[in-house]
């Protein structure tokens, strides 16, 4: 999949109404366009005030047949099937508003959410998305019911799920998604599922209110008396059925032999979607469920705030975007206060550069000698050169023009520097160059972690 380097959100409003798969209520839920960086809200516009619930892994509070977002008093549910379609989709900005306290259940899939996503289409905004790339795995156990959810690294988004069900007809299945783009296709129309045998206890718990044959897998594997299976009918308000014939009894027949498996895989799309950001890396599931799924985004979201500013990827066998020849054409800083090595990656308003610290430093010899320690103030002018490729690599003859500092703020030293150190520097432009004047933020890391930081004002003077 190519990344999508920029936001999105929808070009206009979409309407959908139906029953909720709980209440059995009327629901209208509208998907409208949201500013950049404001994420997925959910706004309850039938509550006085009409307040939002933040769409995120620590808003959910019960995961009992569905993801249930609270927020103070305010409650929503059966969210994860639009929130799978978003997420799929690679909107990352959307205002959600719903007249009642879940959405509504459609055909219990996400195949209409899809649908009308499409039909009224997507924009990419003027921010850049901001992907979480995993580095290294990280898993998620229940050693009472066997679920297990794993995510590895990966150049993209991938998902496999494996279930094992206590039946006949769904035994083991599995179900994979390589790519975000099969999506659509393969996994949004996978429906709900429900066991016969689960029915009676879910309507005692006040549940699944507004379910039926149209909205949901309906599997009958452990035979009853034909009173019971009768009286089950007339509670869901469905014609009576043969009590002596077991299998697959609603109208609509399978999809796919392992739809109830690219279910469980589209609920965990939706999950996902309550971590707030898009994630690269394969996701390996074993008999998953909105409980673990929820554990799982709350442990990426803990992961995240960790390392709120990721370290950029460095491979030692690729090429440099600029190696050490074309730093000398460009700066005309030399030993010893050269203190960038190579680029290795250069966008229209970022760069990505590299130092090797050795233990050679002239700057060792007195700081300090028993204890050798990178000055602070060269950490800042080594960030500040690698603006200054980013800067001086647009102009022509770069030769005739140098970059002096006008103001350095916020400046952070989180670590110490010391030889045998790998120094890579992250620099950003905060605002286009005007005037000859470039504000630009600048983060140094060794290994994942940010080691320091800072922001600063140059000057581009053309040399006399």
């Amino acid at each position: 999949m190519a990344l999508m380097n920029k936001q999105r959100t929808l070009k206009g409003s979409f309407s959908l109404f139906g029953k909720g798969l709980h209440t059995g209520l009327n629901l209208t839920v509208t998907f409208n366009p949201s500013p950049v960086n404001t994420g997925i809200r959910i706004q309850r516009i039938d509550l006085d005030g009409q307040p939002i619930i933040e769409a995120i892994a620590e808003h959910v509070n019960e995961t009992q047949r569905g993801t249930v977002l609270t927020q103070g008093d305010v409650r929503v549910s059966t969210v994860e099937h639009g929130l799978a379609a978003l997420y799929a989709l690679g909107i990352d900005n959307c205002l959600i508003q719903v007249n009642g306290p879940e959405f509504p259940i459609l055909d219990g899939s996400a195949a209409t959410y899809v649908d009308r996503i499409a039909q009224v289409g997507i924009e990419e905004q003027n921010a850049p998305k901001d992907y979480y790339i995993i580095r290294h795995k990280i898993e998620v156990k229940d050693e009472e019911t066997g679920s297990c959810i794993t995510i590895l690294p990966d150049d993209d988004f991938s998902i496999t799920v494996m279930c094992s069900f206590e039946s006949k007809f769904i035994n083991s299945q599995f179900a994979t998604l390589d790519n975000i783009e099969q999506f659509v296709e393969e996994v949004a129309p996978a429906r709900t599922f429900v066991f016969v045998r689960d029915i009676e206890p879910l309507l005692h718990a006040n549940l699944i209110k507004g379910g039926d044959m149209d909205n949901a897998i309906v599997i009958y594997e452990r035979q009853i008396s034909q009173e019971q299976l009768d009286k089950l009918a007339d509670l869901l308000n469905v014609p009576h059925m043969d009590a002596t014939r077991l299998g697959y009894i609603q109208p609509k027949p399978l999809q796919w032999e392992n739809e109830c498996t690219r279910h469980k895989l589209l609920d965990i799309v939706g999950d996902m979607a309550l971590i707030g950001k898009p994630i690269k890396g394969r996701i390996i599931a074993t008999r998953p469920g909105h409980t673990i799924n929820n554990k799982f985004a709350r442990l990426l979201r803990r992961e995240i705030r960790k390392h709120a500013i990721q370290a950029p990827i460095y491979n030692p066998n690729e090429a440099p975007v600029m190696d050490n020849i074309r730093i000398r054409e460009l700066l005309p800083h030399r030993y010893p206060m050269q203190l960038v090595d190579k680029v290795i990656e250069l966008g229209s308003n970022y760069i990505v550069g590299l130092k090797n610290v050795t233990a050679n430093e002239p700057f060792f010899q007195g700081h300090f000698p028993q204890e050798p320690v990178m000055p602070g103030v060269l950490m800042v002018e080594a960030m500040a050169q690698c603006g200054g490729l980013l800067v001086l690599n647009t102009v022509e003859e770069p030769e005739k023009w140098s970059t002096y500092f006008m103001r350095i703020d916020d400046v952070k030293f989180r670590q110490k520097i010391v030889p045998g150190d790998t120094l890579l520097f992250r620099v950003e432009l905060l605002h286009p160059v005007r005037h000859g004047v470039s504000s630009m933020k600048g983060y140094m890391f060794v290994g994942d972690m940010v080691v320091a930081e800072a922001s600063f004002t140059a000057q581009i003077v053309k040399n006399k």
